[in-house]
């Protein structure tokens, strides 16, 4: 049985809060979804993605609880009696043995503790729902005054991210700062955009304390490495990858 490959999140998280990232290595899947695929809406077979499912709790020794995204600003506040398959783009928990988990392929997925690590969090942020303000509303769940931390991991990078000026325009409407995540692309009227940057901006003016991880380099970008994430912009059809963090 092939090991799962698990990206351990580099950060000052406090000793009881546990982070990891999957890959697409280390599952059952074949095909297009090889090998680790953990969403079981994109049309992979149900039994394979509940082994995936199965490797990755033992991996990780807690229950990691799946949403239904829909790349909304919806957070919801996880305890031991939560199934997978809640609507949400955003979870947050203060019981031990609970993952927060989101999944990906080229949107980004957003981690979060507290320095006293009494509660983490987790977001899944394309450019729809960090536009409309998952992040904001996920760092609404801590109180005020507490020191946050976010931990951005993979997803489609700045030079494979080309997008339409609508959307452009929409982050310039929010934060005309957001200008400098965005540069012609080769296409005539399209952008290459900085979604990881994008992200930066908007926790660092929601009053984050610290963010770590994705800088926006290409070791960060799903496109770019086929035998190691999904990328549902490379793939058109993909399976999905997941972020995940706990108390233990």
């Amino acid at each position: 049985m092939p090991k799962l490959d698990l990206l351990a999140p580099q950060w000052p998280a406090p000793a009881g809060v546990r982070a990891a990232c999957t890959t697409r290595v280390g599952g059952v899947s074949q095909g297009r979804f090889e090998s680790l695929n953990l969403g079981d809406h994109v049309g992979d077979d149900a039994v394979a993605v509940a082994e995936n499912r199965r490797r990755l709790q033992g991996a990780i020794g807690v229950r990691p609880v799946f949403l239904q995204q829909v790349h909304g600003v919806a957070v919801r506040r996880l305890d031991a009696a939560d199934a997978d398959g809640e609507t949400a783009d955003g979870c947050v928990t203060a019981e031990p043995g609970l993952a927060c988990t989101v999944m990906v392929a080229d949107c980004l997925p957003v981690l979060f503790t507290d320095a006293e690590g009494r509660q983490v969090a987790a977001a899944h942020a394309g450019w729809r729902g960090l536009a409309a303000g998952v992040l904001e509303a996920t760092l609404a769940t801590y109180g005020k005054g507490e020191q946050v931390m976010a931990w951005l991991g993979p997803c489609i990078g700045p030079t494979a991210f080309e997008v339409g000026p609508e959307v452009k325009a929409v982050f310039e409407a929010h934060d005309p700062a957001s200008t400098a995540c965005f540069r012609p692309a080769g296409s005539e009227g399209k952008w290459l955009a900085d979604l990881s940057g994008l992200a930066r901006q908007r926790l660092l003016a929601a009053g984050a304390l610290s963010i770590h991880g994705n800088d926006g380099t290409d070791a960060w970008c799903t496109v770019s490495q086929p035998l190691r994430f999904f990328s549902h912009r490379r793939d058109g059809s993909s399976g999905r990858f997941a972020a995940c963090i706990w108390r233990s």
